[in-house]
C-alpha cells in the first residue's frame, strides 16, 4: 500500500477527527473510504456524461441506448460499493485505548 501525505485545512481536519472518533475507526481508514467513494462517483458521472453525449448524437435512439447501458451502470455502482466496503473491512484495526 502506498503512503501519501496531504495538508488539510483545520476545519476539514477537525471534521475528519470527529468522523473517525464517532465511527471508532482510524482517520486513515475514513480517508481511504472517502477517496474510494469519491472516485466511484466521478467514474459514474463520466460514464453518464458519455451516455448523454452518445444519446444526443443525431440518429441515435436514446431510449435503446439507455436500456443497453443500464446494466453496466448498475454493475459499476455495485462494484464501487463493494470495493469501498471491502477496503473498509480489510484495513480495520482495533483502536488503542488511551
Amino acid at each position: 500500500m502506498s503512503l501519501i501525505s496531504i495538508r488539510l485545512p483545520a476545519q476539514l481536519d477537525a471534521a475528519l477527527a470527529r468522523e473517525a472518533e464517532s465511527s471508532d475507526r482510524p482517520r486513515s481508514e475514513v480517508v481511504r473510504e472517502a477517496i474510494a467513494e469519491y472516485l466511484a462517483r466521478r467514474e459514474q458521472a463520466r460514464f453518464q456524461a458519455e451516455i448523454a453525449r452518445a444519446a444526443a448524437a443525431p440518429g441515435v435512439d436514446a431510449v435503446a441506448l439507455a436500456e443497453e447501458a443500464l446494466p453496466f451502470d448498475n454493475e459499476a455502482l455495485g462494484l464501487g460499493r463493494r470495493a469501498v466496503r471491502k477496503s473498509a473491512l480489510r484495513y480495520r484495526r482495533p483502536r488503542r485505548k488511551a
